[in-house]
């Protein structure tokens, strides 16, 4: 049973504040439900023959985690319990950003809440925030310190401060956790070329290439381009560290129980700091076994269950995302399955509606977008979706094999395609992105760029062409309003909602220019926002739409994630349709045209699922009703229809 379902029973019915007494009795009851799950993971990852006194360490991290957090995180937990799985409503917004090229600091930061505010939104994710390397640090995700505050940003009681305006105000904050790796600058790290033991065995370090070749017959590159194979030579300890991502960032020992013990410190640490969604980074990296990938492994869920499941004792209220960018039955996987169904991560990201959204936009056609998410593997109820049309990161193309290949297309050739029309190899192409790690010895490669920019304003604007600069702003809203109606979080990148273009600054900066990423992380524009209610132009159009889109979904009870979604053959392969709870008269109808040309759909279709009644429809996103005298309802490009049900 989901564990999270049996402390909601032990919690009882939220009434009056609890006392101290009585929120300690309630840890207690978490700890004794969670304990025999908690021991099962913990021995069969570390054998109680050897590891008995790790484990009376871990019940002491318990007690002290709950003992430091503070009072009124407590009582957030129990308010959370008792509305259930609060995550799945329908009522939440999401961006995510970079603090720094966003505002500057945290102090900025709480200063631009009424800007979130009037946006409609109220879930923030902020990349790295904590300390790292002065130098190449991948984006903050080489770190320093799980929880210090990073200097540039700010001091700890900035952060405090502003966790403490974000409840106030309603708002979630998730960050990362960079569950797999440190930095080589990580005080672990530094004992560790210091010649301490101890701390070598923190991480996978060898005193020759031996193991480290064995390993290399079965790992993949991750970075093929900028930091080929998986082990770099530590000259300071004499020894070979498994680096899978770059050679900065030291792969963690989880093997050695003394890692998890530490990282679960951490965890509570930064959970009782006011963080509400911990994004657990390239959890899929967790084990590592000779022979394998070393990524999914049976042993990796079990570590992420098991932080989740002390997680759950100390703070209730605070949950894990799944950033796991692996096949869609990998990503269901990371909720939980068997005995630990439902007590994994409560949120995962849904990285093939993104890819397969950007498929739709290159093709024009939807088969492989509706193919994919209806064939996604059923969820755990208590679990959601992250939805978003782009992040920090590239655009990967993890499609299913199987699937392209039903449509009569090549997998190899329809991804060197995808890569052709996004990446300015095709004179056709309105999209102006980049390549990211392209393997020439695959012809694997990933896309960067804006959303604005993929989808053609870039391009328009330099040619001054009204038509195009309205098509481009039509394609966003249409990706935006498609994953606000989508069952989940949606969550917008920062500067998409003013449609800002790719930042080509980093090729002049030594420690970002190998990165192509920094394309599409933009310095935020507040020129532009500051114009946005005085003048008219793209950005004005598409930041007014978005702002209409979020306060619409919020309005309609039949987007929550505990609402059904369908996906329907609409007979025109340019369309995409589905169904959000159309069991009831809450009932929403998506319709969306991926053509440059207008489509058309039968209205007998709209009629029998109960969205036209007479030859009448009625439009939620322009409140408008409208009548159809012929048997089609036609929808120019990049149309975008939410249809009321009557």
């Amino acid at each position: 049973m989901n564990q999270a379902a049996i402390h909601k029973i032990l919690a009882g019915k939220p009434g009056s504040k609890p006392t101290p007494r009585k929120l300690t009795q309630l840890f207690e009851k978490r700890r004794g439900a969670n304990f025999t799950l908690i021991q099962e993971l913990f021995f069969s990852l570390y054998p109680e023959t050897r590891h008995t006194a790790s484990f009376k360490s871990l019940q002491k991290l318990l007690a002290d985690g709950f003992k430091n957090r503070p009072a009124e995180l407590k009582h957030q937990d129990l308010q959370r319990q008792g509305d259930g799985n609060w995550y799945q409503s329908g009522a939440w917004a999401g961006m995510q950003l970079y603090v720094d090229r966003f505002c500057g600091d945290l102090k900025k930061l709480k200063e631009r809440i009424p800007y979130f505010e009037a946006l409609g939104i109220n879930f923030l994710h902020l990349m790295p925030i904590t300390k790292r390397p002065s130098g190449p640090n991948d984006g903050g995700y080489a770190v320093n310190s799980y929880t210090e505050i990073d200097p540039r940003y700010g001091t700890d009681q900035d952060f405090i401060s502003l966790t403490a305006a974000f409840r106030e105000k309603g708002i979630c904050l998730m960050l990362d956790f960079v569950v797999n790796h440190t930095s080589d600058e990580f005080p672990w790290a530094l004992e560790a070329k210091a010649g301490n033991l101890k701390y070598q065995e923190y991480y996978y370090t060898f005193p020759d290439r031996n193991i480290p070749d064995l390993f290399e017959q079965s790992l993949p590159e991750v970075f093929p381009e900028t930091a080929p194979g998986n082990f770099t030579f530590c000259p300071q300890m004499e020894r070979w560290v498994m680096t899978v991502f770059n050679n900065y960032q030291w792969d963690l020992n989880y093997t050695n129980p003394a890692v998890f013990l530490s990282m679960l410190e951490n965890l509570l640490e930064l959970s009782n700091k006011g963080v509400d969604v911990i994004r657990f980074d390239a959890l899929a990296f967790l084990w590592k076994k000779m022979g394998t990938t070393s990524q999914n492994l049976p042993e990796a869920h079990r570590l992420v269950a098991l932080f989740r499941l002390c997680l759950q004792v100390v703070a209730p209220g605070v949950i894990i995302l799944a950033e796991a960018i692996v096949a869609p039955d990998e990503i269901v996987a990371y909720f939980g399955k068997g005995i630990l169904e439902g007590n994994e991560c409560e949120i995962a990201y849904n990285a093939t509606f993104m890819a397969c959204l950007w498929n739709s936009v290159a093709t024009k056609k939807t088969r492989l977008l509706r193919q994919s998410l209806g064939n996604l593997p059923p969820k755990p109820d208590p679990s959601t979706w992250i939805n978003y049309v782009r992040c920090h990161d590239d655009i990967g193309l993890g499609f299913d094999d199987s699937h392209i290949s039903a449509l009569g297309w090549d997998p190899q050739t329809h991804r060197r395609f995808l890569l052709d029309y996004f990446c300015q190899r095709l004179d056709w192409s309105p999209a102006k992105g980049a390549v990211f790690m392209y393997n020439p010895f695959t012809g694997d490669g990933r896309i960067t760029g804006s959303t604005a920019s993929l989808l053609g304003l870039e391009r328009a604007l330099e040619e001054e062409d009204a038509l195009k600069i309205s098509s481009a702003e039509a394609k966003i809203l249409m990706l935006y309003g498609i994953i606000l109606a989508a069952p989940g979080i949606p969550l917008i990148y920062a500067g998409d909602e003013i449609g800002m273009l790719n930042d080509y600054s980093y090729m002049e900066e030594a420690d970002k220019m190998m990165d192509s990423r920094w394309i599409n992380r933009p310095i935020h524009d507040w020129d532009t926002v500051s114009g946005l209610s005085s003048e008219k132009n793209h950005a004005s159009r598409i930041y007014f739409g978005l702002q209409h889109l979020i306060a619409l979904r919020k309005q309609q009870p039949g987007l929550a994630d505990v609402c059904s979604v369908h996906y329907h053959d609409s007979g025109n392969n340019h369309l995409l349709v589905f169904e959000r709870d159309g069991e009831t008269d809450n009932g929403i109808l998506i319709l969306a045209n991926f053509d440059e040309s207008p489509q058309v759909v039968r209205t007998a279709l709209l009629g029998a699922l109960g969205y036209m009644r007479e030859g009448q429809f009625h439009n939620l996103i322009d409140g408008k009703t409208k009548k159809v005298r012929s048997g089609l309802l036609e929808l120019p490009p990049a149309e975008l229809l939410w249809l009321r049900k009557y």
